[in-house]
This record gives C-alpha cells, sequence and structure tokens, in this order.
C-alpha cells in the first residue's frame, strides 16, 4: 500500500472538513469536554457533547461520527455509552473508543474489552491501554502510559484483526494499524504531553476525520498528523502548559496547506510493513 500521508492528502481533508463540518457526538468526561469542544471547533467540525439518558441515541444516529471516552467513568455513563454505540451501528455511523485508564482498573479494562466486541471503527489510545485491550499486561497507572508505544504495535495489529478496528497506539512516535498495514508518525512535541486531554482531542479529531468518508486508516493517520503538527506549531510560541493549550486551539484554526506542507520541521514518515 503506497503512503498515503502527504502535505497534499492531510490538506484535502482538512479543507473537506471545514466545508461539511461534521457533528462529532462525544461521550467524553468532565476534565477535558471543554477543551475537546473547542478543538473540534478551532478545526472547523462540530462537537455535541450530550449525555441524557433520554436522548443519547438519537444524537448518536444523527451525529457524523461518535466518540467514546472512558474517563471518569461510571455504571451510568457506561449504560450510556452502550445506548450511543449500538445506536451509532445501526446508523452505520463511524464511532471511535477511547479506552482512557484501560490496564489500570481491572472493571474498566473489562468494560473497555467488552466495546471492543461491538466493533469499533478505531480505537486511539497509548501502550498500556492497547496491550490491555489486546489481553496482555499494559502497566499503566492511572491514565498513563507505562511502556513506549512501539511496545504495543504488535498488539495493536492483534487487536485490529480481533476487533475490526484501525488501532492507533500514541505516544512520542505514533503507530496506526489496520492489522495488515502499519503507519508510523513522528510529529507532535513534548509540551503536549504537559496537556490534559491533547489525547481526547487527538481522539474526537479522528473522529471528525472519519466521518467524511474513504478509509479508516486515512482519517485516523490524518487526525493524528494533524493534531501532531498543530502542537509543533503552538510549541514555538507556549511558554508552558497553560499557554500551550491555548496556543494549540489557535494552531489547529491557522492550519492551511502551507503550514501543512512545511510543517515545523519534517512531516512524520508513514511506512507500510
Amino acid at each position: 500500500m503506497p503512503a498515503f500521508i502527504t502535505p497534499a492528502s492531510l490538506a484535502a481533508t482538512l479543507a473537506l472538513l471545514r466545508s461539511r463540518r461534521p457533528l462529532v457526538h462525544n461521550l467524553t468526561n468532565a476534565v477535558v469536554a471543554n477543551f475537546t469542544a473547542n478543538a473540534l471547533l478551532a478545526l472547523g467540525a462540530a462537537p455535541a457533547m450530550a449525555e441524557g439518558a433520554d436522548e443519547v441515541a438519537d444524537f448518536a444516529a444523527s451525529a457524523d461520527a461518535v466518540v467514546i471516552n472512558l474517563g471518569m467513568l461510571s455504571p451510568e455513563r457506561a449504560a450510556v455509552m452502550r445506548v450511543a454505540v449500538v445506536s451509532a451501528a445501526a446508523a452505520g455511523k463511524p464511532w471511535v473508543l477511547d479506552p482512557v485508564g484501560a490496564g489500570a482498573i481491572q472493571r474498566r479494562t473489562r468494560f473497555a474489552q467488552d466495546l471492543c466486541r461491538l466493533r469499533p471503527t478505531a480505537i486511539r489510545g497509548n501502550a498500556s491501554e492497547i496491550l490491555a485491550l489486546a489481553g496482555e499486561a499494559g502497566g499503566g497507572r492511572g491514565v498513563d502510559s507505562g511502556a513506549q508505544s512501539e511496545a504495543a504495535v504488535a498488539a495493536a495489529r492483534r487487536l485490529a484483526g480481533t476487533a475490526g478496528a484501525v488501532v492507533a497506539v500514541t505516544g512520542a512516535v505514533d503507530y496506526i494499524t489496520d492489522g495488515a498495514h502499519v503507519l508510523t508518525l513522528h510529529n507532535g512535541h513534548e509540551l503536549m504531553t504537559r496537556v490534559t486531554g491533547m489525547g481526547c482531542a487527538a481522539t474526537a479529531i479522528a473522529g471528525a476525520c472519519m466521518a467524511l468518508g474513504g478509509s479508516a486508516l486515512a482519517g485516523v493517520s490524518h487526525a493524528l498528523a494533524i493534531t501532531g503538527i498543530a502542537g509543533e506549531m503552538a510549541a514555538l510560541t507556549a511558554r508552558g502548559p497553560g499557554s500551550m493549550m491555548v496556543a494549540f486551539l489557535d494552531a489547529l484554526a491557522a492550519l492551511d496547506h502551507e503550514r501543512l506542507r512545511t510543517g515545523v520541521g519534517a512531516l512524520g514518515r508513514s511506512e507500510a510493513k
């Protein structure tokens, strides 16, 4: 399979996203909800954050994509998430799972594995979370990974096969696989790790890109490349984590073909393996 993560392909995805303004229904956690919504708005998508048990099925069916984020999980939220997933699948809408904290807490891990059996379109997590979903010990602590992203590539490929999903392992290097191919991205900046919700925002952006149609592998890869390039741009002016958060939102809004073409250094390379 040829490499397809190029400045031109990213610019085409960005232009289509801004013209279509896909509605992304997010069932996420209170810590990151505001940042996630603002990231989608800055990029050009439309966020919905409805979680009421009496309306979540309708929102999930009418949205262009659904994002399930397991942060701050409770039995009530788990039940609502199941309803949203079933509704999205019945309506033929893509949905993406962010298994926050899987591997650190047994009940949360089991629930995330149950959702994987409902055939998500994509899964994005850190190495510990992906290892846990694949049935291996991930060594996570809370929401933090205890392993480097490259340690979970083999597990991600297996998970892609069993779940029927594109699986992304994010970290200093991002790996995206459909089970048959592995794409590698080297974008981003260390300061992104000091802002709560960067990974959650990346998952939501993946939902927005998948809502445009085309292959899920391309959609997730483009989303992570866009997120990483915006992070590099933001780090040029940020003075610390607080200003990094604001600069990242501004960078998403400012992204255009020229910025994607030049990046801040080289665009992360993509490989098929």
